[in-house]
């Protein structure tokens, strides 16, 4: 049986030659080491436990685990499309984790012009790598591995800027990435599946289905995800108690949303029965929707709360809204990423203003100002000498109020949303060009397209193509 040629016999391995050798030349000129990975700041003397490896790595590993092994399986859950899911996932990974390493330093350059590399640089850029990921769940089956590529070229400097600018000017509170992961990638996601819209997928497709070996691989994705979540909430948290609620804050709205999620599927199932795909998205929820409080004192009712409502409002959006996405505003969700992300990131957003509202320095002690360090007395506050003395190395605030704080984390919400959105319309109108080799429509979530396969696979029979070989 012949199939189609893929049309990236020569354009993939150029992309990816040419934009190595970028990478290799940039790296070259502005990458060297930080001061913990650096031979002359170190010697045999070092205590091994004062250097950041120790404190970053495991939680580097942490999530390595959930970018190639839990995002990886879970995107295999097509019957066709197991080696896109997996081998696309490994390989714009890989590519995103490389150019946001450079991208995000950037915005940290030293004063002589360098970008200084250590573990957390790279847990940085895991979270850029992240962000790409889950727009890819959008578009999967109805891309190319070169359009993924290109679509991670283009998304990480956007989300790179816009990290830095809300950081930096807005000061946001956002220790588990509600507003600069999950709301940015779901609408950049959104926004090039608009442009990337396929009328007759909205009437189904023969090879848009599942199977029971694909569901269980990506049951096994969701595993991963689930049990290492923990880190990925925690991992930019202060070190210490903050740390340690964000891992049970997270382990908690975990919880609280797989409950859920096992009795709303049931519940909503017309014959009582378990959805596979409520299991693989809907129980990691509550990860995303206790995101923007997971460092604060909300209590553990309030996060266990908080993964109700999270699941609640994913599976409501799975059933209801992700049908109407597609029929009447052009946006097929192959991965329901506007449930998963979008819809828990704006409830989780909400919980956080509702959290910075409350907080004050009874319930957090003198550490309220090291969270909250937008509410910090400004330079030559009284008051700041007097906390620098409780804590030591305490900086300089902005005096803000917690209303104004409320404002600023709402504004990061709109700014984000609409930045986001419109960089994946544009990048959207870039993928869409013919020299990137966008599979046909009757190729959509097959790998038959893009693989060679072992010679003890055997196709489906009324879902063979025969379509002749055409020029690449």
């Amino acid at each position: 049986m012949k199939t189609k040629s893929t049309g990236l016999r020569v354009r993939l391995p150029v992309f990816v030659f040419v934009t190595q050798v970028i990478i290799v030349a940039l790296f070259a000129s502005f990458v060297t080491y930080d001061e913990q990975t650096d031979a002359r700041f170190q010697t045999n003397r070092t205590n091994p436990m004062d250097n950041a490896l120790y404190r970053d790595y495991p939680v580097f590993t942490d999530i390595q685990v959930m970018i190639f092994l839990g995002f990886g399986c879970l995107l295999a859950f097509f019957r066709l499309y197991g080696f896109g899911g997996l081998v696309f996932n490994f390989l714009t990974a890989t590519f995103a984790i490389q150019w946001a390493i450079l991208v995000q330093g950037y915005f940290q350059f030293s004063h002589e012009g360098k970008i200084h590399l250590g573990v957390i640089n790279l847990v940085n850029a895991e979270f850029a790598c992240a962000v790409v990921l889950i727009s890819f769940g959008a578009v999967l089956g109805r891309t190319s591995p070169l359009q993924l590529l290109v679509m991670a070229l283009l998304e990480v400097p956007v989300f790179a800027c816009t990290e830095w600018a809300v950081l930096k000017y807005l000061r946001i509170n956002d220790a588990g990435g509600s507003i600069l992961i999950h709301l940015f990638a779901c609408y950049f996601g959104l926004g090039v599946s608009f442009v990337l819209y396929r009328p007759c997928l909205n009437e189904g497709h023969a090879k848009e289905n599942t199977s029971y070996q694909s569901d269980i691989l990506s049951v096994i994705g969701t595993l991963f995800l689930w049990v290492f979540w923990p880190s990925f909430n925690s991992a930019l948290t202060l070190k210490g108690d903050d740390q340690h609620r964000a891992v049970i804050h997270t382990f908690l709205g975990l919880s609280a949303s797989t409950l859920t999620a096992f009795a709303l599927s049931t519940m909503l199932n017309k014959r009582g029965k378990i959805t596979m795909a409520d299991v693989q998205n809907v129980t990691l929820a509550g990860g995303v929707t206790v995101g923007a409080t997971v460092d604060m004192m909300i209590s553990p009712a309030a996060a266990y709360s908080l993964g109700i409502m999270g699941c609640t409002a994913c599976m409501l959006g799975y059933k209801y809204l992700t049908p109407v996405l597609a029929r009447h505003f052009r946006i097929q969700d192959q991965c329901g990423i506007h449930n998963l992300h979008g819809l828990t990131g704006l409830i989780s957003c909400t919980a956080g203003i509702c959290a910075i509202l409350m907080a004050n320095e009874e319930t957090y002690g003198p550490s309220f100002y090291e969270i909250f360090s937008h509410r910090a007395p400004v330079e030559g506050d009284p008051k700041l000498q007097e906390l620098q003395m409780l804590i030591p190395g305490l900086k300089p605030g902005l005096g803000r109020t917690a209303r104004e704080q409320a404002l600023y984390q709402v504004a990061a919400v709109f700014s984000t949303i609409g930045v986001s959105a419109l960089g994946g319309v544009l990048t959207g109108f870039v993928l869409k060009m013919k020299c990137f080799a966008p599979p046909p429509d009757n190729f959509c979530f097959d790998d038959e397209l893009f693989f060679e396969f072992p010679l003890d696979y055997d196709s489906p029979p009324e879902l063979n193509n025969t379509t002749e070989d055409s020029a690449a």
